[in-house]
């Protein structure tokens, strides 16, 4: 399965492909510190723009499929993207997800995460959407959480981090027979907050 390039766009947000003109306005989302307790690219300019490389690289071999994160009014609010893209069994990870303290909690995210679902079930074709992050981040366990995944499990030392400590990554999923109790979920969310 190839992801082709597309705009995907709702009332709070929209989700273009990254470009290297986004590199701007990633480097100012990304410079808050607070963003990168449990992930990377961090929030100095140069490491932004190295990260921006590999997507974009990453993106030509058909890997991945990284979106830069736009508010309505046109302001780069952060990025996520299509991962672990795989067409043989019709699953795909949604990942890589960071916003600027701004936008977080907000429901730019919620409708960034059910435009995205939506395209992978329904135009795609996938049988699940996978979702992982650090068993230390509680914020984000219970952000995948209220977006209707389910946890499955903890895959133990599953990466390194640059400073040598190890991450443990939670797993959680949404499966296409689950798709349509989580769709109406994410809408009705947005709806209780006036989108």
């Amino acid at each position: 399965m190839f992801v082709e390039p597309i705009v995907l766009e709702g009332t709070h947000v929209r989700l273009e492909p990254m470009t290297k003109a986004h590199l701007a306005g990633l480097q100012a989302a990304a410079a808050y510190p607070e963003i990168w307790k449990w992930t990377w690219p961090g929030e100095d300019p140069e490491t932004v723009a190295q990260w921006v490389s590999q997507s974009l690289a990453k993106k030509e071999t058909g890997g991945e499929m990284p979106f830069t994160t736009f508010s309505k009014d046109g302001e780069v609010a952060g990025s996520t993207r299509y991962m672990t893209i795989d067409g043989t069994h019709k699953r795909v990870e949604i990942g890589n997800t960071w916003l600027a303290p701004k936008w977080q909690r907000t429901a730019l995210n919620t409708e960034a995460k059910l435009l995205m679902m939506t395209h992978a079930f329904e135009t795609l074709g996938c049988i699940r959407v996978e979702y992982k992050t650090h068993h230390r981040n509680e914020a984000s366990r219970n952000a995948i959480l209220r977006l209707g995944a389910k946890q499955e499990g903890i895959l133990r030392r599953h990466m390194i981090h640059k400073d040598g400590t190890y991450r443990d990554s939670v797993y959680f999923s949404v499966l296409d027979d689950e798709w349509p109790e989580v769709k109406a979920g994410l809408e009705a969310k947005l709806v209780a907050r006036g989108g």
